[in-house]
């Protein structure tokens, strides 16, 4: 557990407990269900750490999930040309904090307001509320975004422009389901498909040549 990312849940811990006691006032057995909803939330809020593959030609996935999308794109906020787009849904049994793809400068960080869709709807990159981050080095720029869901409705900064950030390091969460999008030059060669398994600032994801 990390102080930073269990702050993040300090109001839902303070409901639940609250909650969680004046039901066991009450009768003591009908705290259970209050007890396994704050074992779950801690269990939501773990943030591990990871050690990232070494190698500037490796980019590593900025989430835990499952790779849902691989498609092209006109990316029109940061690069403003045609990329790849990697896209990674998290379930609420994932890991949220978010993780930089490469050693980079955050040169961008934007928030932008919209829905609240399921994250697995295909609308849901385009319409819901979603914070887009550029992060630069010598080499490449790369864009990612996190999406909120229909039950992830928070989007926590923790960097800013300006930042050098590590490859794998932290830079923000989403609280719930949500999606993350990686964008990658078109000549990337990408490691992961559809349907594959990844963890966030572990899994290489695209080789750059």
């Amino acid at each position: 557990m990390r102080f930073q990312t269990l702050w993040e849940g300090r109001w839902i811990f303070a409901v639940l407990l609250a909650v969680t006691a004046g039901l066991a006032l009450i009768a003591p057995w009908l705290a259970v269900p209050g007890l396994i909803l704050i074992l779950f939330t801690f269990y939501f809020f773990r943030d591990p750490d990871r050690t990232s593959p070494s190698g500037a030609d490796l980019v590593v996935a900025a989430a835990d999930g499952v790779i849902a999308e691989i498609s092209e794109v006109d990316e029109v906020e940061v690069t403003h040309s045609r990329m790849k787009r990697v896209a990674i849904f998290l379930s609420v049994f994932n890991v949220h904090t978010n993780r930089s793809p490469v050693d980079g400068k955050v040169i961008h960080t934007e928030r932008y307001v919209g829905k609240f869709l399921d994250a697995r709807n295909p609308d849901a990159s385009r319409l819901n509320e979603y914070r887009i981050w550029g992060i630069q080095n010598d080499r490449i720029t790369v864009v990612v975004r996190q999406i909120t869901g229909a039950i992830a409705r928070r989007i926590v900064a923790w960097s800013k422009v300006g930042d050098m950030l590590k490859k794998g390091e932290r830079f923000g969460m989403i609280r719930f389901g949500s999606r993350t999008e990686i964008y990658l030059p078109l000549d990337a060669e990408l490691i992961v498909k559809v349907g594959d398994r990844v963890e966030g600032g572990a899994t290489v994801i695209a080789r750059l040549h």
